[in-house]
């Protein structure tokens, strides 16, 4: 099992914050902050730990808000090597704009300068959320200019921070109910040189689907015209949860709307009956059925037993299968069955079967048992 990230986030932390600030402001209490942030601080997860630092900052930085803003980003100089955009590294910032997000909403200038400087750094679509409920208008006028700067990541900034369903954060209600406002962003970022942005765009209107799937299908619709390969990537990134969904309107956009002739045969599954932590093998045939070409696409259905014994489908992606006519094509997949932070496993029988083209085509069961 993966390593929690909050232990990459230890104590090494604040002390690397407190010794940033104190180079910087020499009347910072750099002893003070730690033991406050440190204070019941390993029974933390990754993001109150992050608001545990936020909280010592308010009480070890000034009281007048835009002072202690200027010395954090004073102190932003101080950083150690290897911080930006290595990883884990880059959340040493995380503590700042939750400081922005919890204390600077009645300072708007100067939280939106903090978080211009900080999200070059780290991300501040964490912070930037709280401004876009409590500011909406002017939120949404300074991530329109935002949407065209030359920072790629100020302009990812722009369509990650308003994701309604961003993980890690509070969902935006309002944009979950009328995501318009979204959208006219998403509009300006759809063709972005950077594939960091394009990625967060796809992300972005993949969230939208999730409550208006068929405004999702009329802007994958609109955005096919005259698109270029690299638009045509976010429209298949954005449509993905519906395609796995199997809806309809999707799948269409894609080229996948009309039902395949075809026949799956030769199923095997073995182990029959695999261990919690071990692995199960599927492989099948897909035929032509028809006396034309036909290009299908493939994915795996697999309805995972849960605690209360219910079901709950999980898609896997395959490929996307050119079959000439009364062409038969092999297929392979793997599952792991190890334990995950993401999905745990229970036993008893699991259903599998091959979606195409969001038909759905039994290939048959194995029983999970206790390893």
């Amino acid at each position: 099992m993966a390593e929690p990230l909050k232990n990459q986030f230890g104590a090494a932390v604040p002390r690397t914050i407190a010794r940033m600030i104190a180079a910087v402001s020499p009347a910072f209490d750099e002893k003070a902050f730690v033991r406050f942030a440190l204070k019941d601080y390993d029974a933390l997860e990754l993001m109150p730990r992050g608001r545990k630092i936020a909280q010592a900052l308010r009480h070890y930085l000034p009281n007048d808000y835009a002072k202690a803003v200027e010395i954090l980003i004073a102190s932003l100089d101080q950083r150690p090597e290897r911080t930006g955009g290595q990883g884990m590294a880059s959340f040493l910032f995380l503590p700042h704009v939750l400081f922005v997000a919890e204390y600077g909403l009645e300072h708007f200038e100067v939280s939106m300068r903090a978080q211009y400087v900080l999200t070059k750094l780290f991300t501040a679509e964490f912070s930037i959320r709280r401004y876009l409920e409590r500011h909406q208008d002017a939120t949404l006028a300074r991530l329109k200019e935002w949407a065209t700067d030359p920072s790629a990541d100020v302009r990812r900034l722009v369509s990650e921070g308003t994701r309604p369903r961003l993980p890690w954060a509070p969902r935006l209600r309002t944009f979950q109910a009328d995501p318009r406002p979204v959208l006219a962003l998403l509009e300006l970022l759809k063709d972005d040189p950077e594939l960091s942005v394009r990625r967060s765009v796809a992300n972005n209107l993949n969230d939208i689907g999730k409550d208006h799937p068929a405004l999702l299908v009329a802007t994958a619709r609109q955005w096919m015209t005259q698109a270029t390969e690299e638009r045509r990537w976010v429209i298949r990134h954005a449509l993905r949860s519906a395609v796995k969904r199997a809806e309809s309107g999707a799948l269409d956009v894609l080229g996948f709307g009309g039902a395949a002739l075809v026949s799956v045969g030769k199923v095997r599954i073995t182990p029959q009956r695999p261990a919690i932590g071990s692995s199960v093998a599927i492989t099948c045939e897909i035929a032509n059925r028809a006396s034309m070409a036909q290009r299908v696409l493939v994915d795996l259905r697999v309805r995972y037993i849960k605690a209360n014994g219910a079901h709950r489908p999980k898609v896997f992606k395959l490929k996307t299968v050119e079959l000439a006519p009364q062409e038969a094509v092999p297929l392979r997949k793997t599952l792991s069955l190890a334990q995950l932070t993401t999905r745990r496993h229970y036993p008893g029988t699991h259903n599998m079967e091959l979606m195409v083209n969001g038909r759905a085509y039994l290939l048959g069961t194995f029983d999970l048992v206790q390893g």
